[in-house]
This record gives structure tokens, C-alpha cells and sequence, in this order.
């Protein structure tokens, strides 16, 4: 790892240089071969930390300053209202149904860039009303060249193709039940990322662990996730603005796009198994309990770190306003170092599932049609899955402001959190009216 930091530090000041002799003669032209007026973060890092358009607030030949913001209200029912379910173990466990009006998620994005256009840097506050946390944090990447940008900051774990850009052109305002189940999050770390061939591109990532979100440097252990990702986009090069999900823009040459990422993580549960609630909230079973609550896995037997793996493959195509879309998840839970025994059944844990997703534009840039279908294959043969629709009408005709009905009918969910529309162990029907806007 030393030497891999010392090569990259040789190659960021071998370029350097390069430019320094005929720096006042040449930030204009590399302005504009950035397309920094035209685009303001070319979207090679996730979708949450990629500003949209926004508001120029100052531009110069050393520096720019742009705002953007983000907004979504969303009303979500579950039902039915009063439910329960039974975990793997046999326990009866209540679900924490939701019925609810909520301003769910605000960003707000300063972003530029200082001194050349090639240092860029986005500072994001982000705010959850339903849980009343607001962040602040950002990153900043270096472009040395087309096939080498440098970054780092807050990122995501490289575990899934929605990690990696689409937000929030996302069919519905949040993700599928198969990922939100299986996936890593974001964290600190460092990144490496390009183009090397045409329409070819890569990730590197180096993070703190699978998600930050609560966890603070003192709670850190000193095992580093590592993750990767590859695409391909054969057929034109692109995929929409973000590589977002649905052809609003109405591909007249069918636009393909073919991935496949990795995680691998040593996750620890952060706080002291004297503790039954973990601060480790990102890895659930597919029963949706915490992998690191006590008695997961055995009554009175508390996780301390756990191997986690993640790989994913996905594929997509757009022509047209037809858009299709799948992802094939594989998560294995391996290497337990706990407070007591586990059963030998358990001492290895793989689940694998999938989503496919289909659109329509019944209306050109105006309305939008689409179906979602997703399942995880268990070891505990509980095997829960969803069908999902709903409708997209984007008032302005652009996808800047979008209004959103989504009905999900769903068995026995895996995911549960603040941020989607799942609740751990939840059967029944979700529906969802929301309004969002990027700016």
C-alpha cells in the first residue's frame, strides 16, 4: 500500500508541472475541454455527491463556485397498519408500519473548481427530516488525465450499479427491495477512476468500512473495505445524463450498458457488545434483522465483525423511451467473531437475488410508465420478493422536477430503513405519492 501511494504521488506531480509554464494561456481552453460551462460535474462518482446544474455564483480563471439543490416530499402508507413477523430463529418480531407525510431528504451542493479545472471539489450538506440528521461533507478529485482521476473525500462502496451515478433518476424516488437489502453504503476514502479505452471505464475505491453514517473515527477499527467496478457502454458510448434509469431523453440508437462491481469488507459492530443495538446498521439478514444485534444468529450471542462480500453484474438498454434494466446480486457473510457459538448452518451465510425493471414514455418527456420485479434467494428459505409500478409526470418537461405514484406489493421484506419505502419483516402493500426536484 506504501508503494502504491508513492506511484500515485509521483504521477500527480509529474503532471502538475506540465501545466504550471503556460497556465494563463491555456485555463480558457481547458475550461472549455471540460465542459465545466456545460456540465458541472461530469458524473463518474455517486449520483449523491454529483450536483445538478444549479446557480453559477462566481466563475473566474482561478475558481468557480456553483450551487445546486435537492428536495423530495413523500407521503408512504404501509399496509396493512398493524402487522408482525417471525425471524429465522423462530421469534415473533412487531413491524414498525409508516404512514406518514414527511420533507424526506434535502442536498445542497457547493461545487467548482480552484485553481485549475482539472481540481474540482463538491461540499454537501444533506439532511434527513424523518430522523432529524444533517451532514455536512464533501470530496474533491484531481483529473490527471481521461483515463486517471484521482479522489478523495466521502464515496460510495463500490457493491451496486445505483451506487455508482443513476440518483435520483431512479424509476421511483428510492431503490428496489433486492438491493436496498444486500447493498454497501458510503464512507471515506480514496479513489481512483477513468476511461482507459474507449467507452471503457473503471473504479478503485479504499473506504473506512461499508457506511459512515453514525459511526465516528474513534469507533473505527483499522480494517479498510475495498471495492471495484467496470463498465462498458459498446454501442454509443453513453447512458443518459447520470446513466440514470429511463430513457427520457429517447435514444434514437439503442444505448447498452454492461457492469459488474465487487465489495469486500472486515465489518465490525462499532460500539461494545455489552450493547444489544449495534452502531453498525448498514448489514441486515434476509429476515431483516441486524447482523450485528445480539442474537442474530443465537439467543444471547453478539457478532463482533463479520466478511462481508458483495459481488453484482448488471445489465441495461434504452431505445426510444423503452428502458430495461437488471441487477444480479451475490452476498456472502462468512469468518463470525462472536461472544459465544453459532450454529454450524450459519457459520456461512450467502444470499443472491435480483431485480429487472422496465419503462415506458407513454407521454414524451412528460410521462413515464414502469414495473419492477425483485426477490432474494435465502438459506433460510423465507425467499422475499415485491412487484412494484407507478407513474412519473415531469411537470416542466425536464427531469428537473418529477411527480411520483408508487404502489409496491411485497412479502416478507429483507431491507428496512429511514430512507426507502421498506420496513424490516413488512408483508403487504406500500403506496407512495412524492414530489422532487433537482435544480
Amino acid at each position: 500500500m506504501k508503494h502504491a501511494f508513492s506511484l500515485l504521488l509521483l504521477i500527480t506531480l509529474w503532471f502538475l508541472p506540465e501545466k504550471v509554464q503556460a497556465q494563463d494561456d491555456m485555463k480558457v481552453e481547458a475550461y472549455d475541454t471540460l465542459n465545466i460551462e456545460k456540465e458541472p460535474i461530469p458524473t463518474t462518482q455517486a449520483g449523491e455527491f454529483s450536483p445538478g446544474r444549479g446557480f453559477d455564483l462566481y466563475k473566474s480563471k482561478m475558481g468557480s463556485l456553483n450551487i445546486s439543490v435537492y428536495g423530495l416530499i413523500r407521503y408512504t402508507n404501509h399496509l396493512p397498519a398493524t402487522q408482525s413477523f417471525t425471524d429465522h430463529l423462530g421469534r415473533e418480531r412487531n413491524v414498525d408500519t409508516r404512514h406518514d407525510i414527511q420533507w424526506h431528504r434535502t442536498f445542497v451542493w457547493a461545487s467548482g473548481f480552484f485553481y485549475t479545472p482539472k481540481l474540482r471539489y463538491t461540499i454537501s450538506v444533506w439532511g434527513l427530516a424523518s430522523t432529524g440528521q444533517t451532514l455536512v461533507f464533501g470530496n474533491m478529485h484531481y483529473q490527471v488525465h481521461k483515463a486517471l482521476r484521482i479522489g478523495a473525500g466521502i464515496g460510495p462502496n463500490l457493491g451496486t450499479r445505483s451506487l455508482q451515478g443513476p440518483w435520483p433518476y431512479f424509476m421511483a424516488t428510492d431503490r428496489q427491495m433486492a438491493e436496498e437489502a444486500v447493498r454497501p453504503g458510503f464512507t471515506g476514502g480514496f479513489w481512483l477512476t477513468g476511461e482507459p479505452l474507449p467507452r471503457f471505464n473503471y473504479w478503485l475505491f479504499l473506504g473506512n468500512n461499508l457506511s459512515t453514517l453514525g459511526i465516528n473515527n474513534t469507533q473505527e477499527t483499522r480494517d479498510l473495505t475495498k471495492s471495484a467496478s467496470i463498465w462498458w457502454m459498446p454501442t454509443t458510448g453513453e447512458f443518459g445524463p447520470r446513466g440514470g434509469f429511463g430513457d427520457f431523453e429517447q435514444h434514437e440508437k439503442l444505448a447498452t450498458r454492461f457492469g459488474a462491481s465487487y465489495v469486500y469488507a472486515r465489518e465490525n459492530r462499532f460500539n461494545d457488545v455489552s450493547n444489544p443495538t449495534p452502531a453498525e446498521t448498514q448489514v441486515r439478514l434476509s429476515d431483516g434483522v441486524y447482523l450485528f444485534e445480539t442474537g442474530s444468529l443465537a439467543e444471547g450471542v453478539t457478532i463482533r465483525n463479520a466478511r462481508y462480500q458483495i459481488g453484482a453484474v448488471d445489465l441495461g438498454l434504452k431505445f426510444k423511451g423503452f428502458h430495461l434494466q437488471t441487477e444480479l446480486y451475490l452476498r456472502k457473510l462468512s469468518n463470525f467473531n462472536a461472544t459465544g457459538p453459532i450454529p454450524e448452518s450459519e457459520s456461512e451465510i450467502t444470499d443472491d437475488g435480483f431485480y429487472v425493471q422496465a419503462s415506458y414514455s407513454i407521454i414524451k418527456k412528460k410521462l413515464d410508465i414502469y414495473g419492477a420485479y425483485s426477490t432474494i434467494r435465502d438459506q433460510f428459505e423465507r425467499n422475499p420478493w415485491e412487484v412494484a409500478g407507478g407513474l412519473s409526470f415531469f411537470p416542466s418537461g425536464t427531469r428537473s422536477w418529477r411527480i411520483n405514484l408508487h404502489v409496491i406489493r411485497i412479502e416478507k421484506s429483507p431491507a428496512g430503513s429511514t430512507f426507502g419505502y421498506y420496513t424490516a419483516g413488512q408483508s403487504g402493500t406500500t403506496v407512495s405519492l412524492a414530489t422532487d426536484i433537482l435544480l
